[in-house]
């Protein structure tokens, strides 16, 4: 999945009383995620916040134009998460075991979506229990918004395990898949 590196800048909000609450600040981060542009910035009376992407992490960072709170978000943003700044741990059912596991790779969604094996309901798996890969190899696809993005591998090896069901939804760094590299 390649993606075009841009930047989208808006400009300085009208002078108004209000101001970005949380809400607002992680619907402009899930924005960013999801859209695929390199750095969004934008300035308000008495705020300012980019948020910038590189290699699948999220920054942000805000500088107060009046007074001195500061804003860090969590690389991995989750719908339920309270506040950017959060870290909202996976649960216990998608880490893989470290014990048995630790010989292998994961392979993790990079965005928000809905995860499917197949590329249409008619067409065999992508791939298999047991398959090889080659790096560039078509996994899987994950649909955000309407687009439907093809992951490919980064490694080559041996699929050990697909670890997310067929057409449910996978969230920004959930594990997807185990290799064996050997």
């Amino acid at each position: 999945m390649k993606r075009k590196n841009t930047v989208a800048k808006s400009k300085p909000a009208p002078a108004t009383d209000s101001t970005m609450n949380i809400k607002d600040i992680e619907s402009l981060i899930k924005f960013v995620q999801n859209s695929g542009v390199a750095e969004v910035s934008l300035e308000q009376k008495d705020l300012k916040i980019t948020i910038r992407t590189t290699h699948g992490q999220m920054v942000v960072a805000s500088a107060p134009t009046v007074n001195q709170h500061h804003i860090v978000a969590a690389p991995a943003v989750t719908h339920q998460a309270p506040a950017p700044a959060a870290v909202s741990a996976p649960p216990a059912a998608e880490k893989p075991k470290a014990s048995d596991d630790s010989k292998y790779i994961t392979i993790k969604s990079p965005m928000i979506g809905t995860f499917y094996r197949t590329p249409s309901p008619d067409k065999p798996v992508f791939v298999n229990v047991g398959d090889e890969i080659k790096n560039g190899k078509v996994l899987c696809i994950i649909e955000a918004m309407k687009l439907f993005n093809e992951i490919e591998s980064e490694v080559s090896g041996k699929i050990v395990k697909v670890l997310v069901e067929n057409a449910t939804p996978v969230e920004y760094d959930q594990p997807l898949f185990l290799v064996d590299p050997s």
